[in-house]
């Protein structure tokens, strides 16, 4: 099932260097968000201060329906990563998703890269690994011992198979995984959700998903990082360097992914993260159906630079233009965002 523990800290570190240095985003495709607008009101009888963004996840409260995506871990310098995005999830009440923790399985050292719940006691914390490792030898008692470890309130399983195949050492056995997925959620104590790498999930599959026992589903649409653009820059296959760049385009839309899946599963929790911004594209998000807004790549460079102010400053900056355009909308509490009528179509 695993590679090497050093193999997988140099595509782990390349990975992170990749995403900061290079352009790594579609060129022409979008997250879609820029297609609607909320309905501005000149007297949207409410205060400021009376704008509320809490809500809760998994059963638990949270300050702002915002997520830090699942990004990375599994080397030293990414476990300091790990820990400052926990900081400022913590101080500032958003959901924490971690990266891909498949190193952690076999590697001690690795594993404390993820260890970061003394750093977050209160937030839910999502712990992450590749669903195709279901056809690789991952067991329940796996996937079990890793939330244990790291203290986390669920898991994700990661759904990639574009990434896995410009990968130079991917995984590419996809099939049969939904029974195993099943298989995994049935016995499990914990809740599991799904979530793709940026390329989006619709919804007939999320309700199959659903179906078999998934609790959460996080969209990952396109319109932000392009992971076939990532491992292009890893190859060293002159046919697989070209062809990534005929998938640059490729994917759902990140909002088409929000209404498609919440219209197939309006019971489940759903999470719109690939290619947001700002806090203006996060509300649209919750007003098109999702529970949590994601982000990952713009909180990186932050993170990275070991800068715990800035990164502060960063998700306080998405709150407050969240918390704006709600006041200008005339919207009081997440909850009635999530059933507005205020947001419409640009050109309608």
């Amino acid at each position: 099932m695993l590679e090497r523990p050093d193999e997988t800290k140099r595509r782990k570190a390349e990975h992170i260097d990749i995403v900061l240095k290079r352009d790594v985003t579609g060129k022409t495709i979008t997250t879609g968000f820029e297609q609607y607008r909320f309905r501005h009101q000149a007297l949207p009888e409410l205060d400021f201060d009376a704008v509320s963004l809490a809500t809760s996840f998994l059963g638990k409260q949270v300050k702002a329906p915002l997520l830090i995506s699942s990004m990375t871990g599994g080397t030293k310098e990414t476990g300091e990563i790990n820990r400052r995005l926990a900081q400022a999830a913590q101080a500032r009440g958003w959901v924490l998703g971690l990266g891909s923790m498949r190193v952690a399985l076999e590697c001690a050292e690795a594993l404390e890269t993820f260890q970061v719940r003394n750093f977050a006691p209160d937030i839910p914390i999502l712990a992450n690994i590749g669903a195709v490792q279901l056809n690789k030898g991952l067991q329940v008692d796996d996937c079990r011992r890793l939330v244990d470890l790291i203290g986390a309130d669920g898991l994700v399983l990661h759904l990639n198979p574009l990434q896995e195949v410009f990968q130079p050492e991917g995984d590419t056995q996809f099939s049969g995984l939904l029974q195993k997925i099943e298989h995994l959620c049935r016995a499990l104590e914990f809740p599991v959700g799904v979530k793709e790498v940026g390329w989006g999930i619709h919804g007939p599959l999320a309700k199959a998903l659903v179906e078999r026992g998934i609790a959460f589903i996080d969209v990952a649409g396109a319109g932000g990082t392009s992971w076939s653009q990532v491992e292009k820059y890893r190859s060293h296959n002159p046919v697989r360097f070209a062809a990534a760049d005929a998938f640059r385009e490729w994917g759902i839309p990140t909002s088409q992914c929000v209404i498609d899946v919440r219209r197939h599963v309006p019971d489940v929790p759903v999470i719109a993260s690939g290619g947001l911004h700002h806090g203006v594209d996060a509300a649209k998000a919750i007003a098109l159906g999702a529970d949590l807004a994601g982000f990952g790549r713009t909180l990186l460079k932050s993170a990275a630079d070991m800068d715990l102010d800035a990164l502060m400053q960063r998700l306080e900056q998405i709150e407050l233009e969240m918390r704006i355009c709600m006041f200008a909308s005339g919207i009081r509490a997440v909850t009635e965002l999530k059933h507005t009528e205020k947001l419409e179509k640009a050109n309608g």
